[in-house]
């Protein structure tokens, strides 16, 4: 069974920098895309920025030219790195991994999630 482990959250004033990691665990023979997610409260959850194997990524308009996500294949883990953060920044961070596991059966997991708040 394959399981995301997030890391990073945290507390961070207007402009700041954080940097969220998922690193996935179990039998993996492949993860096709990585990314991130987020959920503010009263919201929907949101994509943010998506990675796929061979480095294609995906931002949201809001988060283009702030947040840069990478990927270390031989680690199956994903980063997020986040620049220049606002206070509508602020929501629970989710990672994402789909691929393929034990017997080639296909996959889709989600983290357990991890905060975000940015507030002076």
């Amino acid at each position: 069974q394959v399981q995301l482990v997030e890391s990073g959250g945290g507390l961070v004033q207007p402009g700041g920098s954080l940097t969220l990691s998922c690193s996935a665990s179990g039998t993996i023979f492949g993860i096709n895309e990585m990314g991130w997610y987020r959920q503010a409260p009263g919201k929907q959850r949101e994509l943010v920025a998506t990675t796929t194997s061979i480095g294609v990524t995906n931002y949201a308009d809001s988060v283009k030219g702030r947040f840069t996500i990478s990927r270390d294949n031989a680690q199956n883990t994903v980063y997020l790195e986040m620049n220049s953060l606002k206070p509508e920044d602020t929501a629970v961070y989710y990672c994402n991994a789909n691929g393929y596991g034990q017997s080639w059966s296909y996959f889709n997991v989600w983290g357990q999630g991890t905060l975000v708040t940015v507030s002076s």
